[in-house]
């Protein structure tokens, strides 16, 4: 379907794994974190342990399979990619005052959540580093670093949230869902939502 003119190529399959991989370890830490946190899941759950060890691995297993997919995919193409999400030009300051300006493969809004993603995972990662190696030595436990990992959590969730309904819902915007999948999107859609990306793409 991506030689089907009808269509344009917007995510590799590199960039596709790894939203996958992002997005498979973050349901897991986010249900094993509630139930972690809410006293009410936690009686439910029961078996305190074995959840601390399911959050704890799917955080080890999410570094590797981060690292895994950085070092073996295209990391060419990831490099561009990086460099899209961090261009932010007028266009993009206009949309974000919901003044309509062209957009680029990835619209200003994209731009905001794949930085506030970014920070989120490393300060997720240094927190809970913090938490599980704080129980094993009460020189490194800070009755901030809870609170900011449980801060995380609440604004990840809206964010999540956020995230679902464009992506699912919104009549106008769950199209997208479709790259990420497929990894291409039709070229009437992109030129509504991406035309700066389009006309610069061909």
């Amino acid at each position: 379907m991506a030689s089907d003119p009808r269509y344009v190529r917007r995510f590799s399959r590199t960039e596709r794994t790894l939203h996958w991989v992002h997005a498979s370890a973050f349901f897991v830490l986010l249900a094993s974190g509630l139930i972690l946190y809410l006293p009410s899941l936690s009686e439910l759950v029961g078996r305190r342990p074995f959840v601390k060890d399911v959050h704890f691995d799917t955080a080890l297993a999410w570094l590797v399979a981060i690292a895994l997919v950085v070092a073996l995919g295209d990391r060419r193409g990831l490099r561009r990619t990086l460099a899209e999400l961090d261009a932010f030009d007028e266009d993009d300051r206009l949309w974000l005052r919901r003044i309509d300006r062209p957009q680029g493969r990835f619209n200003a809004g994209q731009k905001v959540n794949a930085a506030l993603t970014a920070a989120f995972a490393l300060l997720f990662t240094v927190s809970g580093f913090l938490l599980w190696y704080g129980e094993r030595d009460h020189r490194f436990r800070f009755a901030s670093t809870i609170l900011l990992h449980d801060g995380l959590m609440y604004v990840s969730l809206v964010l999540l949230v956020g995230h679902l309904y464009l992506a699912l819902i919104y009549p106008a915007t769950r199209h997208a869902l479709r790259g990420m999948t497929t990894g291409s999107v039709r070229r009437d859609w992109a030129l509504q939502h991406h035309r700066k990306w389009v006309d610069e793409d061909g």
